[in-house]
């Protein structure tokens, strides 16, 4: 069984899902370029600068695998549309407290756990859906061409975000970015897909708890290759995360390419675009099989060439290494994705893409400790450096302990059993 290049974006259920999610996601960006422009502006807290971080991050951390348990229970299509709701009352918050001039830090840190909530929310479903619209067979490109989508909202987000702080001003800004979260809500009230369809429906399950739904950890250490997909996503993440992009300034510096400014744009740049290069790619050409292989090799990649981006002081190799860094990542995440889904219960594969999710998203906060805090020990370099070695030989031993086990998946052959 294998899927046919683009086949997700063929799909006329599937296409309109993943054009909505890539404007959902470029008017998450719209909201932090704007809100910690004017929170800079207003408070100039370095705590508040890391709490934008920790708050983001930490609801996937402590309540992804509870949004799983929801994603489970519930119409997916409802879920994410109160996740969208969410985001949306939280950008209207910020409007009327700038327009009034009334903002307070604690204000402030309400709605950026808020906001991290809507997006912890979101993921799940989003899972689910991708699964119920492709089936299967599908899957794979359904889950490559959602990263891909999400990574070009990604990029363009600090552009549209820009222009609509310099354009309209933070307060008509913050006002206006509420109308790129509508597409993908008022599709999801056309779409007869609910997450469930090709399971059955949604079944009655027994409500669980925060502390109840954590119990499904004990079902997926069984199985080897689950294991080994969320070690490697929760490697990435805490070794690396977001640490890139928050120590960039330091490194446009460093390499000495002209404008600081210019420098600092360019490998922002070069950062988001190799996540889309990525996807496109790996869609159009099908080398890259979602299996524990290459997952393996995927995240020991991107390990590698972020070393290779501390260590080295060419500007221009610099910018090849986060390009093949952003194919690399964007190829790990998909894989990990894929696979999870394919071998979770269907009963509980909301519950088990939310443990991948409290993984591979939650753990970003740790990047803040192993390249930001440590990195203001040793400078940033060696701290980036060495985040990365340890990513690569984490991913070295979850290869191992992938291997083995004797459950792998091959999605590539439909195969579900030994590999």
């Amino acid at each position: 069984m294998s899927s046919s290049k683009f086949a997700a974006l063929r799909n006329p259920d599937c296409r309109p899902y993943l054009f909505g999610a890539a404007l959902a996601m470029m008017a998450d960006n719209i909201e932090h370029v704007i809100t910690y422009w004017v929170l800079w502006e207003k408070f100039h807290s370095p705590s508040l600068s890391g709490f934008q971080v920790i708050s983001h991050w930490v609801p996937f951390l402590l309540f992804s695998v509870y949004f799983g348990s929801l994603a489970d229970r519930f119409d997916c299509r409802r879920v994410i549309q109160a996740a969208q709701a969410l985001f949306m009352l939280v950008s209207v918050a910020w409007g009327v407290l700038f327009l009034t001039g009334t903002l307070q830090i604690w204000e402030a840190c309400l709605l950026l756990v808020l906001h991290g909530l809507a997006g912890s929310l979101w993921g799940p479903g989003e899972q689910l859906m991708l699964h119920d619209f492709v089936g299967d067979q599908d899957l794979p490109s359904a889950v490559r061409l959602n990263a891909t989508f999400r990574s070009l909202g990604v990029l363009f987000g600090p552009v549209i975000g820009s222009a609509l702080l310099l354009g309209l001003g933070p307060t008509a800004g913050i006002f206006a970015n509420v109308a790129f979260y509508l597409p993908l809500t008022l599709f999801l009230f056309r779409t007869k897909f609910t997450g469930h369809t090709r399971d059955g429906g949604v079944k009655r399950r027994e409500r669980m708890t925060i502390v109840d739904s954590v119990r499904v950890l004990k079902q997926v250490g069984a199985n080897h290759t689950l294991v080994s997909m969320i070690i490697l996503g929760g490697l990435g993440s805490f070794f690396v995360g977001a640490s890139i992009q928050s120590s960039m300034p330091i490194f446009a510096g460093d390499l000495g390419a002209g404008a600081a400014g210019t420098a600092y744009g360019v490998l922002l740049f070069a950062n988001g675009a190799g996540g889309v290069i990525g996807g496109i790619l790996l869609e159009a050409t099908g080398r890259v099989k979602p299996n524990v292989f290459g997952a393996v090799v995927s995240t020991g990649v991107y390990g590698l060439t972020t070393l290779f981006f501390a260590v080295t002081t060419s500007y221009p190799l610099a910018l090849l290494a986060l390009v093949i860094g952003g194919v690399a990542n964007l190829a790990s995440m998909s894989i990990g994705q894929t696979v999870v889904q394919l071998l979770a219960p269907p009963a509980d594969r909301g519950r088990v893409i939310g443990v991948y999710g409290m993984s591979a998203s939650g753990l970003r906060f740790g990047s803040g400790i192993t390249v930001g805090l440590f990195g203001a020990v040793v400078g940033i370099h060696w701290s980036l450096g060495l985040s990365a070695a340890a990513l690569v030989v984490g991913t070295a031993l979850a290869g191992v302990y992938a291997l083995k086990g004797r459950q792998t998946v091959s999605v590539a052959d439909g195969n579900h059993g030994a590999e």
